[in-house]
């Protein structure tokens, strides 16, 4: 692990996307409230919470945080047609936490995944995604300067 001791502690927050692909009609299900295990929506944006918190166990060399705050949103898009989801993740402290709002989003996306498997297996994950950072001693970065 990189040693963090003796960097400041600041405010410092990450968010990231992703994208799950299925088919229209598996979405529908969602919004009808057929989703043969429950509403994946509300059981992925407390997966991805949990997923956030879980980080350094997931990812080795990742120091576990005392995370502030980790913000889910799991949304139907019918355009994909699919879900976003977007995470965002707070903490103060010495190290950032891109790590953890990208697996916030990872884990949103698995947990509905296998909550709508049984009706489409051909579901695709996409776009996972890191779109910004503030704070530490890199300053701020956002996606926009990438493109």
């Amino acid at each position: 692990m990189v040693d963090v001791g003796e960097k400041e502690i600041t405010v410092r927050s990450a968010t990231a996307e992703g994208r799950l692909m299925m088919e229209l009609a598996t979405l529908e299900a969602i919004l009808e409230g057929r989703g043969p295990k429950g509403d994946p929506l509300r059981v992925a944006e407390l997966a991805g919470i949990q997923a956030a918190k879980l980080t350094p166990y997931l990812i080795p060399l990742c120091h576990p945080l005392p995370i502030t705050g980790s913000r889910v949103e799991v949304v139907p898009d019918e355009d994909l047609p699919g879900i976003r989801v977007t995470a965002t993740v707070r903490v103060v402290g010495k190290t950032g936490v891109e790590m953890e709002a990208l697996s916030a989003v990872m884990g949103a996306l698995l947990t509905t995944y296998d909550m709508l498997k049984a009706i489409d297996r051909g579901m695709q994950i996409e776009g996972v995604r890191l779109l910004e950072k503030k704070g530490g001693r890199s300053g701020d970065w956002d996606i926009s300067a990438s493109e």
